[in-house]
């Protein structure tokens, strides 16, 4: 399946990750997530943790935030520089950024 971000659920969690209302980017990036197969779905699955974690840093939790944005990094490196329509390339590298920081 071809991930097509201007579609629903897609679109939506994009719209809301872009402003900052990571849970409901969360939300609506699980909607898509519970319909679609691998490889997608595992792809899928560490945007929503990406997600979730910087949900939990707006909470103050550091350390959730760290444990979900090294299970997404563990996930996302698996997958070639750009996948979904996604540079896989810096947004790992963003990913790294964050874990140093924190």
């Amino acid at each position: 399946m071809k991930l097509d971000w201007t579609d629903r659920g897609l679109a939506e969690g994009l719209r809301c990750y872009r402003v900052r209302e990571f849970f409901a980017a969360h939300e609506h990036w699980e909607t898509v997530w519970l319909a679609v197969e691998e490889p997608e779905k595992t792809f899928l699955q560490a945007l929503i943790q990406v997600a979730a974690a910087f949900h939990h840093l707006q909470r103050r939790n550091p350390r959730g935030t760290m444990s979900l944005l090294r299970r997404a990094l563990d996930k996302l490196e698996r997958y070639p520089a750009s996948f979904g329509g996604v540079c896989l390339t810096s947004l790992c590298d963003e990913i790294r950024e964050w874990l140093r920081a924190l």
